[in-house]
């Protein structure tokens, strides 16, 4: 990157976040991390173990605020105290079967943290932003691979996928408005892997409600067995399938969206699928990180969950087109690297959180 953007990052101590701080970190921006720690390892210093790690993996410093976006005040704080070039946007709750149960908790966070994050970007004259989306925005597939002209939002099954769709909306309708105004909205597949150092990586709180760090706890010993919910969709083995995307591909996707807004103003709206364009079903993945491994992984066959689809994989060639970028990792670069932080880490952060 030629020049060195100040970023702020929302939601910077989460698992994409963390990830995407190292790539920014190694592209010479100044990193500006706030984040309520709703999903983190505190940690006993002034940092979250997870980006005191962050700066062991570069030898730089990242700057954190433990703050609320719903917190305006705090928020504006942070804005007096930083010349902010451009905003990366990932604070999120973002389990969909946890979005089911308590819908208004996501709507809150998600969508009126989103909200008050604009305000405040505007009121301190900040107009670039890169917004963490998802491939729920597209819902139910009406054609496969996803492209970016799937229609978003009819079809979205799930709370958390319609906040990612509203905050989507909003962000258009902020565009059109005013012509400061320019934003990339990404939308992720399934972001799965870690870290090569095995360092940082993925680590939720309770039980898993993703894929991978499921499988990786039952591998290190941590659960008895995984749930594999549904084995009669419409697909090769009857599982679901999805497109995994390795973090450290999809970290680097952000960098790319920053150069573009950086350095060009046209369009000052665009939607990019960060995908590798293949899917791999449940049971793929479970014999791809037991080659890994070198353990079995028992499973137990469930119903299925609802909000969840068959399939769902993108076509990236729009990101490849415009950004430059694409998915370079394997499923077994994937699992390995996952395999590597988990038997590394095995109960995530909180051996550190003393």
């Amino acid at each position: 990157m030629d020049s060195s953007p100040t970023v702020l990052v929302t939601g910077g101590a989460g698992y994409v976040g963390s990830h995407t701080v190292v790539e920014l970190l190694k592209n010479s921006c100044t990193v500006v991390v706030i984040d309520n720690l709703v999903n983190s390892c505190k940690g006993s210093g002034t940092l979250p173990v997870c980006l005191q790690r962050v700066q062991d993996i570069t030898g730089k410093p990242v700057i954190f605020y433990n703050v609320d976006l719903l917190d305006s005040k705090a928020l504006g704080s942070v804005f007096e105290k930083h010349k902010i070039d451009l905003v990366l946007h990932f604070a999120a709750l973002k389990a969909v079967g946890e979005s089911c149960q308590i819908p208004l908790s996501y709507y809150r966070n998600n969508v009126v943290g989103s909200i008050v994050l604009l305000e405040t970007m505007k009121q301190y004259n900040v107009y670039k932003l890169v917004y963490s989306s998802s491939a729920t925005v597209y819902g139910t597939p009406q054609y496969l691979p996803f492209t970016e002209a799937h229609p978003t939002g009819q079809g979205c099954t799930n709370p958390y996928g319609k906040t990612k769709y509203f905050v989507e909306e909003i962000i258009q309708d902020l565009v059109a408005s005013d012509k400061k105004w320019s934003a990339v909205a990404l939308r992720y597949f399934n972001p799965v892997g870690a870290h090569e150092s095995g360092r940082i990586g993925e680590a939720p709180q309770g039980v898993p409600n993703n894929l991978m760090p499921y499988i990786a706890q039952v591998a290190v010993g941590e659960r008895k067995d995984l749930k594999v919910y549904g084995s009669d969709y419409d697909t090769p083995d009857g599982t679901g399938v999805r497109d995994y995307i390795h973090i450290t591909d999809l970290a680097e996707g952000h960098v790319k969206a920053i150069w573009r807004l950086m350095k060009q103003s046209e369009p000052r709206w665009q939607a990019y699928n960060l995908g590798t364009g293949q899917g791999h079903s449940v049971l793929e993945v479970i014999h791809a990180f037991e080659e890994v491994c070198g353990r079995k992984i028992p499973y137990e066959i469930c119903p299925r969950r609802p909000g969840d689809i068959a399939s769902s994989y993108a076509d990236p060639s729009l990101a490849k087109k415009e950004l430059n970028w694409e998915a370079k990792k394997s499923l077994s670069d994937m699992c390995r690297d996952m395999w590597r932080w988990q038997s590394q880490n095995p109960h995530g952060f909180e051996e550190e959180k003393q």
